[in-house]
Formats: structure tokens, sequence, C-alpha cells
């Protein structure tokens, strides 16, 4: 008996839709992350691209669970000495609220070259309206 191993080739990408709103993020983001990498596939191989693309609406409605709204941080460095920036979530929230959900996936994929690659294939929109209809999204709930 040969072992089966999956090939990017054999497997067709689906389109998956979640309605964000009133999800918590870092559930929500989990379950994303798994999706675009292909986990929730029985033919998940490590090496293989098999995962889905994932679109989410009504990312601005997503909430935080207990005060991570005013507590939590997002730091970012400008290259300059003494170049240390952050913003509370927020009025990261308030000005771009689809950053959140992005940060959020970024941080759970594997930190290698697949990074960039798994993130182009998640789109967040903050209204109820998206472009994809003509790819026939599944609606999923989480």
């Amino acid at each position: 008996m040969k072992t089966f191993m999956a090939r990017s080739e054999d497997f067709e990408k689906k389109w998956f839709l979640i309605d964000g709103e009133g999800k918590t993020v870092g559930r929500l983001s989990s379950k994303i992350a798994r999706i675009l990498r292909g986990k929730e596939k029985a033919q998940f191989t490590p090496h293989a691209d098999i995962g889905d693309f994932v679109i989410v609406v009504n990312a601005d409605k997503l909430k935080f669970t207990g005060n991570k709204l005013e507590d939590k941080r997002y730091y970012w460095h400008t290259g300059h000495p003494g170049g240390i920036r952050s913003i509370a979530a927020e009025d990261l929230s308030k000005k771009k609220p689809r950053e959140i959900l992005k940060k959020a996936v970024w941080g759970m994929l594997p930190k290698n070259r697949w990074q960039k690659k798994l993130i182009t294939r998640l789109k967040i929109y903050t209204g109820n309206e998206h472009p994809h209809a003509p790819q026939k999204p599944e609606s999923l709930e989480v």
C-alpha cells in the first residue's frame, strides 16, 4: 500500500463566505487560517497547497472578549531610531476595521513562503456586499 501524497494540481479551490457580525476575532481567525491552509480537508498534506478562498463580510462588526478592545495594542517600527509606534485596537477598528482580522489571521499562518500566498486568498469587506458572487461562495457558519 502506497502512502497518499496530495498535490496542488489535484484539488479545485472552493470559495467560502463567512459573516463576521458578532463573532470573536480570535476564534474566527483561527478557523479562517485552517481553511486557507487546507487543514479542514481529509487529504491535508503540509507541503501541498490545497487550501481554499475565504470571503469575510461585516468585518467592522467583529468583537473582542474582555477588555482587549481598550488594552490590546498593535506595534510596528518605522525603521528609524526611536521609531516604535503603536495603536490601540479600539482606534484601529475605527480607522481600518479590516486590518484587525487580517493581522490576526496573518499571525496564525505558517511563518514560511506560504504565508504571503495564503493571505492573498483572504478577502475582507466591512459591509454586507462583496464582488465575488460569480465564484458562487458557500456560506459557512463559524
